[in-house]
C-alpha cells in the first residue's frame, strides 16, 4: 500500500482530545452509526483512517460552534491538533476525491464543536497525478520580461460599470506609467455593456502597440470565469488568439472539475482569484487553512494566487498573509511548481518594505489599484511610487530617507500615510 495521505486539523470537543480524534478518523473512513453487513476486519485494515498524532491545545468554557449536545451550562471543550492519516486506497488521486474524504463529513461531526482542516501532506504519489503550475514563477517572469525585484500590478479602476473603449483607455495610461502587469475585477466577467471579446480587442490593440514602441509587453489578466467550462476555453482561445499572456478565474466558483477542462487545454498563466476564500476560512474553527488549499490549487495548475497583503484592507492579520507568500513560494515537490503569490488588497508603496522584511521576497505580485490610480500625481507616479519603496526595500534604506530624494515616493507617504 503507498504511503498515506496526511491530514491535519484542529478539533475541539468536549470529549477527551484522543477520543474525539478517533470519532473524526471513523468519519472520514469507513465508520458509520452502526455495524453494518460487508464491513470485515480486512476492509477496515485497507480503508479505515488512524490517528497519527494529537496534541492536546487548550480549554474553553463553551462551544465555538452549535452542535448535537450544547449544553444549557457551560462545559470545558478541549482543543487538540489532530493528525489523521488517509490510506491511499480511500482518497484515490482525484482533488475532489480527497476533498469529500478529509473535508466532507468532518465537519458534520457531531461530537465535535469545531473542526478546521489545517493542512495536508500530499506524497509524491499524489502529486504526481496532477499537472501542477505550467508557467509558475519562472515562467510568469519570463512572460513580463521582470526579474530581480516584484512584478508592480494595477487594476483597472473603476472596477465595474466602464466600456470596453474605457477600460482601454486606463489601460493605455497604465502601460505608459510602467506598469508590468494589469488585471480585470474579478467582478467583471463578460457583462452586457462590457463582453470580454469587445474588451479584449481593445486592450490588447493598446497593449500590442505598446509593446511594438517600447519593447515592453504589459501582462493582462483577462477574467474568463464562466459557468460553462466549454466557454471558459473559447474565450481563452480569444484572448490568445489577440496576442494575450494572461487569463484569470475566480477558482472558488468554478470549481476543481472546471478548471481541470481548462487547465489541459490552456496555453496561458492562469491567475487564479480566491474570492469567496473569506467564508471558508475566516472562521477560525471551522473549513481550510490556506496551507491545505494552497497545495490542492498549485496541483491543479494555477501559476497565480491571491494571498492579501499587509496591512490590506480585509480581515485578515499580517502573520496570515505573510505565512501564505511563504507557502506559495514553498516547493511542494520541485522548484518549477512555485506559484506567484499575490499581494494585493489596499496596497500602496508604503507597505513594500515591511512585505519585504516579514517575507523576505521578490517573487510576487505586487498589485495596486487606488496605490497607483489614486497617487496625487497620477499613475505615472503612482508606478514610480511603487518601484521607489521596493528599492528602498531591497537596498535596506529607510522608506523616509529613500523618499527625501525621490518625489513620487514622498508624495505618497504624504497622501496614503494619512489615511
Amino acid at each position: 500500500m503507498a504511503e498515506p495521505i496526511l491530514a491535519t486539523y484542529l478539533i475541539e470537543s468536549p470529549l477527551p482530545p484522543a477520543q474525539a480524534a478517533e470519532k473524526l478518523a471513523g468519519i472520514v473512513s469507513a465508520g458509520t452509526f452502526t455495524a453494518v453487513p460487508g464491513e470485515t476486519a480486512e476492509l477496515r485494515r485497507r480503508f479505515n483512517a488512524t490517528v497519527e498524532a494529537v496534541e492536546p491545545l487548550d480549554e474553553v468554557a463553551w462551544p465555538s460552534l452549535p452542535y448535537w449536545t450544547a449544553p444549557a451550562v457551560p462545559t470545558p471543550h478541549r482543543r487538540a491538533r489532530v493528525t489523521i492519516a488517509l490510506p491511499s486506497e480511500l482518497a484515490g488521486t482525484e482533488l475532489t476525491g480527497l476533498l469529500a474524504v478529509a473535508a466532507g463529513g468532518a465537519f458534520e461531526l457531531r461530537e465535535a464543536s469545531a473542526v478546521r482542516l489545517l493542512d495536508l501532506a500530499l506524497p509524491a504519489w499524489f502529486g504526481a497525478a496532477h499537472p501542477g503550475p505550467q508557467f509558475g514563477v519562472d515562467g510568469t517572469r519570463r512572460l513580463t520580461g521582470v526579474y530581480d525585484r516584484p512584478i508592480v500590478a494595477s487594476i483597472i479602476k473603476p472596477n465595474v460599470g466602464l466600456l470596453p473603449e474605457q477600460t482601454a483607455a486606463i489601460v493605455a495610461e497604465l502601460a505608459e506609467a510602467g506598469v508590468d502587469f494589469i488585471k480585470d475585477d474579478e467582478k467583471l466577467t463578460s457583462p452586457p455593456y462590457s463582453p470580454l471579446e469587445r474588451r479584449a480587442a481593445a486592450v490588447m490593440r493598446v497593449l500590442n502597440g505598446h509593446a511594438d514602441r517600447t519593447g515592453k509587453r504589459v501582462m493582462f489578466a483577462f477574467n474568463i470565469s464562466s459557468d460553462d467550462p466549454e466557454e471558459m476555453v473559447r474565450r481563452h482561445d480569444a484572448v490568445l488568439a489577440l496576442g494575450a499572456t494572461c487569463v484569470m478565474v475566480s477558482i472558488n466558483q468554478i470549481g476543481f472539475g472546471a478548471f481541470n477542462y481548462l487547465r489541459r487545454r490552456c496555453a496561458l498563466p492562469i491567475h487564479a482569484h480566491r474570492n469567496g476564500w473569506g467564508m471558508l476560512t475566516r472562521c477560525p474553527h471551522l473549513g481550510l487553512g490556506f496551507a491545505a488549499y494552497q497545495k490542492l490549487w498549485r496541483l491543479a495548475g494555477v501559476d497565480h494566487l491571491h494571498v492579501n497583503g499587509i496591512r490590506n484592507k480585509y480581515w485578515e492579520p499580517d502573520e496570515s498573509v505573510v505565512a501564505a507568500v511563504r507557502a506559495c513560494l514553498t516547493p511542494l515537490y520541485r522548484d518549477a511548481d512555485r506559484i506567484m503569490p499575490v499581494a494585493g488588497s489596499g496596497m500602496w508603496a508604503g507597505q513594500a518594505p515591511e512585505t519585504y522584511q516579514r517575507t523576505g521576497a521578490v517573487d510576487l505580485i505586487y498589485i495596486a489599484g487606488g496605490g497607483i490610480q489614486g497617487h496625487p500625481a497620477g499613475p505615472g507616479a503612482g508606478v514610480r511610487s511603487i518601484r521607489q519603496a521596493w528599492e528602498a526595500a531591497l537596498a535596506g534604506v529607510g522608506l523616509d530617507e529613500y523618499a527625501a530624494t525621490h518625489l513620487e515616493l514622498q508624495q505618497a507617504i504624504e497622501h496614503f500615510g494619512r489615511k
